[in-house]
């Protein structure tokens, strides 16, 4: 039995707030956000993190991904400005859920470093 989050919310077990779904991606709002527009952006095909990306089968998998944050961005007037786009990975880096996922936050200046 799978109990992943990410993968529950794909299947449509758990709700959320979607702003961009594709057969490959899903986006939505962040329940905990920490910027005025926090989305998450996941591959529906579960992948733990960056470093479970294979080079040949997932190279259009992150093509789709920078299309669809291209897409967001504009949607919600966070392409002017700017916004930041995260992958947090393994426990040092932050990654709090096993599953490949990039938080895309704007609406707000950033402070670097971020933490």
């Amino acid at each position: 039995m799978n109990a992943c989050l990410f993968c529950k919310i794909v299947k449509k077990e758990i709700p959320a707030k979607v702003v961009f779904e594709s057969d490959d991606i899903l986006a939505f709002y962040d329940v905990n956000p920490q910027a005025p527009v926090h989305i998450l952006l996941i591959p529906k095909r579960h992948r733990e993190n960056l470093l479970a990306l294979q080079k040949n089968e997932d190279h259009l998998f992150l093509d789709e991904m920078v299309t669809a944050v291209k897409q967001i961005v504009r949607d919600r007037n966070i392409d002017v400005k700017g916004f930041r786009l995260v992958a947090n990975t393994g426990p040092d880096g932050g990654q709090t859920v096993s599953h490949l996922h990039f938080h895309l936050l704007g609406g707000r200046s950033m402070t670097w470093p971020p933490g």
